[in-house]
């Protein structure tokens, strides 16, 4: 005899090797037990769950000679072996991937007429019933509401969303569920037993985990496995390298770049990925499921039982969890999410991987708040470290961080803003400008309402000539607010609040994106020490 698949040589012939679907089990073997077995069922749920073999499970069944106790069939009678290998005329297996259309549902009509030839009942297993047209389901709707006592009707599907509710309403509906991974584990061990090779539990749990709650699935992946070393062991690491997969180190090792700004350390692992021959698709799938793992045990150790990996593994991302923010996870995971669903578009997989990396491990590439919650998250570290840090407004550094006691050296609340900017400006100058600048809360409290809440968005510089304060406003965010300085009578509204409350006589101007890149180069920059946002924080080694 020919060799035969693992799901083919070992599909359950009755209802007690079912797995993972005992609400379905119970409530055919009850309906069987006390003869209410109805005429149209529908059986739903995705590929590989059982739907196909408990039909069939369920023709035998209903025509079995000497059925057992709980319902099932006896699997020794002349139906039960006809309806086995594929013999008996009682029981048809229809696909209507390839017969959909309306003359197919006429002969499927025709044949209906006719009594079973033997047993009591004539099944119709109508696999992926949603590819059957409208007008082929409306020329069976008879057929289905009103069938012959002996006909039992049993329509299978992926997508139950597809079968129209006028046939749904005629049939009894059954969800299959996915099937657990345990579930999945304890049915490849029993098979391994009964094929008798040897096995470690962690690699028929990682091809579970793979199979992705279809059973099929992981049986087809465990013949693949066990073809490549047949008789020996199967372990972890054989199973990783036969599908293309990497262990949870590599994870660890790249989230480790990523947190330290390593760029090229992570290109070097992607590149190291690539050339082990692991799918990249596949590897950022991994990689995402890595970093949810991880958004489990941050702050609860308990989570660690709802990670499946082996001791050693679990250790290792216990130890990571220590050491990475939930802000910064969420960030990873939503950029990596994003990549993957263009990945499955690009023709360079690569490039979109790295790009991804690249965000992750550079967030003042974005502005959204959990990027800046991560930028913050890499200045603690520094500060930590006792790293020093300086504003990068000025060439001169404005501020630095002692090692020992982290605090910084010159405050930046205490300075005189006056003396800074008799520097460059010529003291007249000066004098006018650092008492303006001073007072602008007091200024700003005095302006009109829409003018007051315009300013706000402001940062002040100090003009090229130094006669003029200039307003600068974010490209993006303060571009509206920008628009009220433009006017030439909300600029004099300002000069003259200003000249109320201070006495001085100073113009302002609102800077253009040239100019602003031109003011920022100058020596000195007011936000620094007025601590108005905007400031640029840079680390030094």
């Amino acid at each position: 005899m020919s060799y035969m698949a693992l799901y083919r040589k070992w599909r359950p012939d009755d209802f007690s090797e079912v797995k993972g679907q005992d609400h379905i089990v119970t409530t055919l073997t009850n309906q069987l037990k006390h003869d209410r077995v109805g005429h149209a069922y529908m059986f739903c749920g995705t590929r590989g769950t059982g739907k196909t073999t408990v039909a069939k499970i369920f023709a035998k069944a209903v025509n079995c000679e000497n059925p057992l106790e709980d319902g099932s069939p006896c699997n020794e009678c002349a139906v039960c072996k006809a309806i086995a290998n594929g013999s008996s005329m009682n029981v048809m297996e229809i696909d209507a991937a390839s017969n959909n259309g309306v003359d197919s549902i006429r002969e499927l009509r025709e044949d209906v007429q006719y009594p079973p030839t033997e047993g009591k009942y004539k099944v119709y297993i109508i696999d992926e019933a949603h590819m059957i047209t409208n007008q082929a389901f409306n020329a069976f709707l008879k057929t289905i509401e009103e069938p012959p006592e002996y006909c039992i009707f049993i329509f299978a599907t992926t997508d139950y969303q597809k079968v129209p509710i006028t046939i749904m309403s005629r049939c009894q509906r059954y969800n299959f569920r996915r099937i657990s991974l345990d579930t999945i584990t304890d049915r490849l061990k029993e098979l391994m037993e009964r094929e008798g090779l040897p096995y470690e539990e962690a690699a028929l749990r990682y091809v579970a985990k793979v199979g992705d709650g279809s059973m099929r699935d992981a049986l087809s992946v465990l013949e693949q496995c066990i073809s490549y070393n047949l008789g020996e062991l199967l372990t972890y690491d054989t199973v990783l390298s036969i599908l293309g997969a990497v262990d949870i180190e590599i994870y660890d090792r790249l989230l480790s770049c990523v947190t330290d700004g390593d760029i090229l350390g992570a290109v070097d692992i992607i590149d190291e990925v690539m050339w082990s021959g692991s799918e990249l698709t596949q590897f950022l799938g991994d990689f995402i499921w890595y970093l949810r793992n991880l958004l489990l045990v941050i702050g609860n150790e308990k989570g660690i039982e709802k990670v499946d990996l082996s001791t050693e593994n679990k250790k290792l991302l216990l130890n990571r969890s220590k050491s990475v923010k939930l802000e910064s996870l969420t960030r990873y995971i939503r950029i990596l999410s994003e990549t993957e669903s263009k990945m499955r578009y690009a023709t360079q997989k690569r490039v979109e991987l790295e790009l991804a990396i690249i965000r992750l491990a550079t967030p003042q590439m974005e502005t959204d708040i959990t990027s800046v919650l991560d930028r913050v998250r890499v200045l603690e570290e520094k500060l930590e470290k006792g790293v020093v840090v300086k504003e990068q407004a000025t060439d001169d550094k404005v501020s630095e961080v002692s090692e020992t006691s982290g605090k910084t050296k010159e405050s930046t609340e205490n300075v005189d803003i006056e003396a800074e900017l008799k520097k460059h400006l010529k003291p007249a100058d000066a004098e006018n400008i650092g008492s303006v600048l001073e007072a602008m809360p007091k200024i700003k409290a005095k302006l009109p309402g829409a003018l007051k809440e315009a300013i706000g968005e402001a940062r002040f510089n100090v003009s090229s000539d130094g006669q003029k304060i200039l307003l600068c406003f974010d490209e993006r965010e303060g571009k509206y607010r920008a628009h009220f300085f433009k006017d030439e009578e909300n600029l004099s509204i300002l000069s003259q609040t200003a000249g109320e409350v201070t006495g001085v006589s100073v113009d302002f101007a609102l800077a253009g994106s040239n100019e602003v890149k031109g003011v920022v180069s100058r020596p000195f920059d007011v936000n620094s020490y007025l601590g108005i946002k905007g400031v640029n924080v840079e680390i030094e080694e």
